[in-house]
């Protein structure tokens, strides 16, 4: 075996890399950029070597770099990990010539399934059932307009070597074709070097599903079940599950077949994975892309089949055969990842960088819940990179018990100083669709058409957060009067009889409550009811673990001076706790009005300014594209809401941006 890798990639993926090889015994490199010089992976590792500036073009890019780390450290082999290098044939291959193992497929079969247009074309060939479309290379928008009236709106703009949903649009209309086209090309060119597009039929109510495929050098293949992807936003999976509850046996063995002969027909070695799109009404599915590498949420297809995908790649890289046949691949329960980004869902779901001031993921349970991540407490995030910070996994016996499971792990991960999706992802955990099981990959969009806010989370148990803000509260005038040299009860003038507002922007809730010490925690009456909440919660912990009334909870609390935020099953509620008498006054105040930021478009998120699209003076419609920003290596698009004139320009291409600065000022 190896005895010596390294991993050609950084954040989550290069530390669950490092993890396998520990186990096998086997001595790892990081190499890294100036940005990521205080990362996790880069601790982790046995060795680690700078390759260059911030930019990914400047250091995970450049493969003379990563060769040069090989020879310095005496690398045998490189695992690319996704993205960067990871489908690039032209490195592959470099590394061949220069004796070392690429972790990987060999470089002819990246370069025939990790080109899109190639793929399809292989994929019709072999057999395989593909979408209708336009399979070369489009030369500029007007050709995008003109291709895409022929096949018939709706039509999927895609980059030929793109991935991650970056260098891919839907267009319903001849305007978003000329547009999406022009946002494909760019994004591709930055992050893959390749500008190729191309245009295929969009399947309406489409399933994303794909199939895991294992070969080795010996002729070997077997397809390790399937994965459902359709929870996607933006073309960005936010929720994967395996198995499917969607496919069936017939239709698992017929898709594992074709994705068998795929691979089989380019002489793949490793792991990889076949995408298909699927109909919902008709159950015909159709190849979509064949990803050459590793992918993001290979994690639960571990959970459900007992393989170490990365250990595979090692061991099939280093020309071992396959430890499975297809008829020992099992289906073991039920496995479900909730991606975990940096962005704030309450604000279009922006990028969210900075200082990760606290960082809790929940604890891991072997065969039940598990954390993949990059990043600390106290780590950064950074804008060069994606938005990612981490994988949660959970597993059980049943689909109903994994989304248990996630609810649970989902509420006892504290995030704090950046923004995260978590409240999102909770929210979905509770949709009564996605319970179901019959979804597409249009319903993020569909279901929440206006985006995310805080009305979409509705707690089904408002008592229980306002029992435990009088919990909170109680706990910390307890503590107050307690302390030597204080007025014994001083902050309790009115007794156990208290008022829990719940502070809310279209006006505050008043709730009486009785709260009463008893041992292990304090016995609260709101409403009628008695509830008994019993916890070893310590003043300033962000965890709150306890039972009411004997169910077990678990939630988050922040104290901000008098105010205590408490947040569960992604519901954030704002709470102060005072006298009836504090209650009717603060009713009384007179609100603050916010400013009028109408007049300005101001930079929604940190980032590169790479194009102001308006000149001063200009009169701009509704809907008119005003400025791109680029941030977490994608292309954001800022349009008009309004008609208005540019009165003046504030910011110019290739500027750094901060949250909230003024880009444009209207008359």
């Amino acid at each position: 075996m190896f005895t010596k890798i390294l991993i050609a990639n950084r954040g989550e993926i290069a530390c669950r890399v490092i993890k396998t090889a520990r186990k096998m015994g086997i001595k790892t490199v990081a190499v890294y950029s100036e940005a990521d010089k205080d990362a996790l992976f880069v601790d982790m590792a046995d060795e680690a070597v700078c390759i260059g500036p911030a930019a990914s073009k400047e250091s995970y890019l450049v493969a003379d770099k990563i060769i040069a780390a090989c020879k310095q450290t005496g690398a045998q082999a490189v695992h690319p990990g996704y993205g960067f290098l990871s489908e690039n044939a032209g490195f592959s291959r470099r590394l061949e010539e220069e004796g070392i193992k690429f972790i990987g497929p060999k470089h002819y079969s990246i370069a025939k399934m990790g080109d899109k247009i190639e793929s399809k074309k292989l994929a019709i060939a072999a057999q395989v059932n593909t979408i209708p479309g336009y399979n070369d290379a489009i030369a500029g928008p007007d050709e995008a307009v003109g291709i895409a009236r022929n096949i018939g709106y709706p039509v999927m703009i895609k980059a030929s070597a793109g991935g991650g949903g970056k260098g891919l649009r839907v267009a319903y209309n001849d305007a978003e074709a000329h547009e999406g086209f022009s946002s494909c090309v760019n994004e591709a060119r930055n992050s893959f070097g390749d500008d190729r597009v191309f245009i295929e039929k969009y399947v309406l109510e489409p399933r994303h599903i794909e199939i895991q495929v294992l070969g080795d050098s010996h002729g070997n293949y077997v397809y390790l079940n399937e994965r459902d992807c359709s929870i996607q936003r933006r073309h960005q999976k936010v929720i994967e599950e395996a198995p499917s509850p969607f496919v069936d046996p017939e239709m698992r063995k017929a898709m594992g077949e074709q994705a068998v002969a795929l691979a089989r027909a380019v002489n793949y070695e490793s792991a990889g994975t076949v995408e298909f799109v699927v109909s919902g009404a008709t159950k015909e599915f159709y190849f979509l892309e064949m990803n050459t590498r590793l992918q993001v949420e290979h994690p639960v297809t571990e959970l459900i089949t007992g393989l170490d995908l990365v250990e595979q790649m090692i061991r099939v890289a280093y020309g071992e055969k396959l430890p499975i046949t297809q008829a020992e691949v099992p289906i073991n329960g039920w496995a479900m990842e909730c991606r975990i980004n940096a962005e704030d869902p309450f604000r279009g779901f922006l990028p969210s960088t900075g200082r990760l001031v606290k960082f809790q993921p929940p604890t891991e349970i072997p065969g039940h819940v598990r954390v993949d991540t990059g990043v600390y407490d106290g780590g950064e995030i950074s804008m060069y990179y994606d938005s990612m910070i981490a994988k949660l996994i959970v597993h059980g016996a049943t689909r109903e018990q994994a989304i248990a499971r996630m609810r649970d792990a989902l509420n006892g991960f504290v995030i704090r100083g950046i923004s995260s999706n978590i409240p999102f992802q909770a929210a979905l955990m509770q949709h009564p669709v996605f319970h179901s099981g019959i979804f597409d990959t249009g319903f993020i969009p569909k279901h929440y058409p206006t985006g995310f806010d805080a009305s979409m989370v509705p707690h089904d148990d408002p008592a229980l957060l306002v029992s435990v803000a009088a919990y909170v509260y109680r706990a910390f005038t307890d503590r107050s009067a307690s302390i030597t040299g204080q007025l014994q009860g001083h902050e309790r003038i009115v007794g156990d009889h208290w008022c829990v507002v719940r502070l809310k922007a279209n006006g505050n809730e008043n709730h009486s409550v009785i709260a009463r010490p008893i041992p292990g925690g304090y016995h609260v009456e709101y409403q009628g009811e008695q509830y008994e909440i019993l916890s070893e919660w310590k003043l300033g912990e962000s965890l709150f673990n306890g039972t009411c009334n004997g169910e077990e909870f678990t939630l988050q609390i922040e104290r901000h001076k008098t105010k205590y935020s408490l947040f569960h099953w992604g519901t954030r509620a704002d709470f102060m706790v005072m006298s009836a008498r504090a209650a009717e006054l603060l009713a009384l105040m007179p609100e603050k009005q916010a400013p009028d930021l109408s007049k300005f478009l101001m930079s929604p998120m940190p980032g590169l300014l790479r194009e102001v699209a308006v000149k001063v003076g200009q009169e701009v419609k509704a809907g008119e594209k005003l400025a791109v920003i680029e941030a977490m290596k994608m292309e954001n698009i800022l349009k008009a809401d309004q008609d208005c004139k540019v009165k003046k320009i504030s910011a110019a291409g290739g500027e750094s941006l901060a949250v909230d600065q003024v880009i444009i000022e209207f008359e």
